[in-house]
């Protein structure tokens, strides 16, 4: 009992810590586990009985595959364990999910003792995660006259594995916990830099906030036993920056219901809110776990006496408070009358966060159950031969005759499923569609796998054109963390049918390539839907979906997406880029002018149409990218026919290298990929179909059309770390121009890298070092300059044309793949140092800035904490700039002059935007 012995000091060491025993995947571990119990006079009976009653991971782990076996034989009576009678091993049969206990449950269902098949089709009633293989296992032998395969069915027709559930409360008893004011980061709920622990759920829970709101969580529960804790966002958004299904997690393993009595630390149903609501990613988390997301709108604009919004010195709108959500108060949640309340007194309409789908959602204790559900009461209905009665609310399809459809509006009717034939769907319609490329990042993977197993899943959607796993968020340091968990996720998702970063075989080099830029090429479709674990799984082709890893799951297992058609904000340019500006200008000045124009984020929960026809795909994406931290729910880029062309004949180039390092898998997904841009080219050229555009008649929310004549200087988004109003810190709506700072403020750290950069912004650095050292002789650095090509394949084609040299020269650290880094850097000198392919200091999980230091970075996150941490002293600052103005900033040591920077980028070949009505020669930028 080797494995045993193990586990038994693991549970010590966790002990000492305050933690619980690990839940258990290993079936050699179980295996171990039933021998104890079989031996009714070991001492270690009691002990291996709890666990293997209450700590054994359901699902298609190892371990679920050892105990399922068990239980069927205690079933049939073969083994006899006085504690686990033949019916309370059916109940625990009914906990696990599926995969080994469907196999185990049809097996005795279709088996030759009546009783116990009668017995073991009750269960199976209940059961919902069905794959193909179980389907068609049950449809022969209804085929083949099998009663008890029909009486499964035809409960199955009826959907009574959902009908037959509780209904849900008709009111909620809630009481207020404000977790932070302002918009609230998930890496508050789940911090990056504690990643490496998120599929163990237990330890990952105590990282939530801070120890002091656990007990004070903790607290209110004790106080108020009939209420459920409602977190909330006071003065800001829920759960923005990332989906993060461990922020979820963690919520509701502090606030939410125990899942299952057997399956220890997996909670579901936890409730949040916040006076902006929830950002739309998270929001799908929330419906993964069956939980409840409130926009309160508990603070409103505050209006002068003609109606208008009263400013305050800063240009802000003054906000006043309409109800109060101070913790500790207690409301009540109606959800037959779907208002929020205080005693007998209406608070605010809730009907937005109880719609039919979502209260399915709460009911089946999950979005999973009612994706499967759906699928599996077709399928019955379809072998009985029966007509479909859905019991399910039907997808929601709105139509407005005459008027055209937006650019996402196309994508969606083209990928719809099990929509009424003909129908023409707009904004507002809530349906499943078809998932073309999925991505799964590192940090979120383990999660992900677990999520897998959980739904029973074993092999990746035939229906899926590509998926990729990345291993760019654990970059920068090999260390034990990521040596423990990054083979395994590999191995795990290899096996699975993704393309995977790392070789569990080690044939190819492991690329820690940024997933979206993988995912950006290997997105062949402009017609394509694309789902991806990270926020920033925004593509310049198709229209791509941050989104959490439990979803992530789902679009592997089932190739499909279930969500609504959000509306459409168009933007256009007009004018012209000056010719010292950067593109990244443009992202920034969009934001600023959109909040100029509009007063609110217009933005925040639509799809961003962006017209940038123009430009190739990488450079386009870094528009399509920052929109994640315009709070949108996604982008869609509209390309001109040729340039559409050059992007595909460059994504084909490079999946041909993926291939060509040896990347292939055994179901040639990525020459499949290659023939489908082939396709797509073929039908642009010949003009059956050309680039993806909206229709003229098409109706949006909003239009903004950015002045490009009016971006006269570089732009810089600030956290705004001391505004006195709390809520506006930490913001990406604070655009600032250089000229604000005034030449002096000192910048401690730059950071040219993350997804927002692409090879033109290495040419860029390789340029400035090559202008200073004309100028000055030799470049010196008054503050660290850290660099991070996102692609290997960037750096390739660097060395190839001479610029990686110039890095090299100026470099006084340079990544070695050979000898990765195994710890954090903690301390820099002023110098430049070439890092890996990765995210870096933008994910802020591995490696972060000194602490208290302002850095200047290409980056997105500028949230607290996340690049750099506070000291008692000082503040950290992320703020967010172009490449060359974070270059030269680092070698001043401050932030440049207008006058300095304009002098610095003569002559380089900045990234050029010009709009498609106003295309000029040479508007694409030379770096492709």
């Amino acid at each position: 009992m080797s494995l045993y012995t193990d586990y038994l000091d693991e549970i010590g060491t966790r002990k000492a810590q305050d933690l619980s025993p690990k839940p258990i995947d290993d079936g050699a571990l179980v295996a171990e586990l039933i021998s104890l119990i079989k031996d009714t006079g070991n001492a270690h009976r009691e002990g291996a009985l709890n666990f293997f009653i209450y700590n054994t991971l359901p699902g298609t782990t190892s371990a679920a595959v050892v105990k399922a076996a068990f239980l069927k034989e205690i079933i049939l009576g073969s083994q006899t364990v006085a504690e686990i009678t033949p019916t309370f091993a059916f109940e625990l049969l009914s906990h696990m999910k599926g995969g080994p206990s469907i196999d185990a449950l049809l097996e005795l269902s279709l088996g030759n003792d009546q009783a116990i098949a009668q017995q073991a089709a009750e269960v199976l009633k209940t059961q919902f995660f069905l794959y193909d293989a179980d389907m068609e296992r049950l449809a022969a032998a209804y085929k083949d006259g099998n009663a008890i395969a029909k009486d499964v069915l035809e409960s199955y027709a009826k959907a009574e594995f959902f009908t037959k559930l509780p209904e849900i409360e008709e009111e909620i008893k809630v009481i207020t916990y404000i977790a932070a004011e302002g918009d609230i980061s998930t890496d508050l709920l789940s911090p990056g830099n504690q990643a490496h622990s998120r599929s163990d759920r237990e330890l990952h829970g105590k990282c939530m906030i801070t120890p002091a709101a656990q007990a004070e969580i903790q607290e209110l529960q004790k106080a108020h036993p009939d209420a459920r804790v409602m977190l909330i966002a006071e003065k800001g958004t829920m759960g923005v920056g990332s989906s993060r299904m461990s922020g979820v997690n963690n919520v509701a393993l502090w606030t939410g219901k125990q899942a299952s009595p057997y399956v220890p630390f997996v909670n579901i149903a936890p409730i949040v809110a916040g006076t902006n609501g929830i950002s739309p990613i998270f929001l799908t988390t929330v419906g993964v776990t069956g939980g409840i997301g409130i926009d309160l709108k508990n603070w409103v604009k505050k209006l002068d006496a003609d109606g208008k919004t009263v400013m305050d010195a800063n240009g802000d709108p003054v906000l006043e408070q309409t109800y109060s959500v101070e913790t500790g108060k207690v409301l009540t949640i109606n959800t037959k009358t779907k208002k929020l309340y205080e005693g007998d007194k209406e608070l605010v309409d809730i009907s937005s966060s109880l719609t039919p789908q979502k209260v399915e959602f709460i009911k089946a204790r999950g979005s999973y159950a009612v994706v499967f559900g759906k699928k599996l009461q077709t399928f019955a209905a379809e072998t009985l031969g029966q007509e479909l009665k859905s019991a399910f609310a039907p997808s929601k399809e709105i139509s407005h005759e005459g008027q055209g459809l937006t650019a996402v509006e196309k994508i969606f009717n083209k990928n719809a499923r099990g929509v009424s034939p003909g129908a023409v769907l707009h904004a507002g319609s809530d349906v499943r569609v078809m998932v073309n490329i999925v991505g799964s990042q590192d940090t979120t993977g383990l999660m992900t796998s677990q999520e897998l197993e959980a739904m029973a899943a074993t092999v990746i959607s035939p229906t899926v054109d590509g998926a990729y796993q990345s291993g760019c968020h654990t970059a920068s340091v090999w260390d034990l963390k990521a040596q423990a968990n990054i083979p395994k996720l590999m191995s795990f998702m290899n096996k699975f049918g993704l393309i995977t970063a790392r070789d569990p075989k080690g044939a190819y080099h492991a690329m820690t390539d940024v997933i979206h830029k993988v995912l950006n090429d290997i997105t062949v479709d402009d017609w394509a839907i694309i789902i991806g674990g990270d926020s920033h799984t925004r593509m310049s082709k198709g229209v791509a979906f941050g989104a959490d890893s439990g979803t992530v799951a789902l679009a592997l297992a089932t190739g499909e997406a279930t969500m609504p058609i959000p509306e459409s904000v168009k933007v256009t340019f007009k004018g012209q880029m000056k010719s010292y500006m950067d593109f990244r200008d443009v992202v920034h000045a969009t934001q600023a002018q959109m909040l100029k124009q509009f007063g609110d984020n217009v933005f925040q929960g639509r799809i961003i149409e962006v017209h940038l026809g123009t430009l190739l795909a990488d450079q386009a994406f870094t528009f399509t990218d920052w929109t994640a931290e315009m709070k949108a729910k996604a982008s869609i880029c509209i390309s001109e026919d040729d340039t559409l062309v050059e992007s595909l004949e460059i994504a084909k180039s490079r999946i041909q290298i993926m291939i060509d390092k040896g990347m292939e898998n055994d179901a040639q997904t990525l020459q499949g990929l290659i023939d489908k841009a082939d396709a797509r080219i073929a039908e642009i050229k010949s003009g059956s179909k050309p680039a993806l555009t909206p229709d003229d008649n098409a109706k949006y929310f909003a239009e903004v059309v950015v002045d490009l004549d009016i971006i006269d200087e570089p732009m810089i988004a600030d956290p705004d770390v001391n505004n006195a109003d709390v809520s506006k810190r930490y913001t990406h709506d604070t655009i600032r121009t250089v000229s604000y700072y005034g030449g002096d403020k000192k910048v401690d750290l730059g950071f040219v890298g993350s997804c927002m950069v692409h090879k033109g912004d290495m040419k860029i650095v390789a340029q400035m070092l090559k202008n200073l050292e004309k100028a000055n002789g030799k470049v010196e650095f008054k503050a660290p300059l850290v660099v991070a090509a996102p692609t290997y394949n960037i750096i390739d084609e660097l060395k190839a044309e001479g610029d990686w040299e110039i890095l090299q020269k100026y470099s006084g650290f340079e990544f070695d793949d050979f000898m990765p880094k195994a710890t954090a850097r903690t301390e820099y000198e002023n110098i430049l140092y070439l890092e890996r392919p990765g995210c870096n200091l933008c994910m802020g999980n591995q490696e972060k800035a000194a602490k208290g230091d302002t850095v200047l970075a290409t980056s997105t996150r500028l949230f607290q904490g996340r690049v750099v941490e506070d000291t008692t002293e000082k503040k950290g600052e992320s703020l967010l700039a172009s490449t060359p103005v974070v270059v030269l900033a680092a070698v001043l040591g401050r932030t440049p002059t207008i006058e300095e920077y304009k002098t610095a980028v003569e002559g380089i070949d900045l990234t050029k935007f010009s709009p498609p009505v106003e295309k000029v020669a040479g508007a694409r930028s030379a770096h492709f």
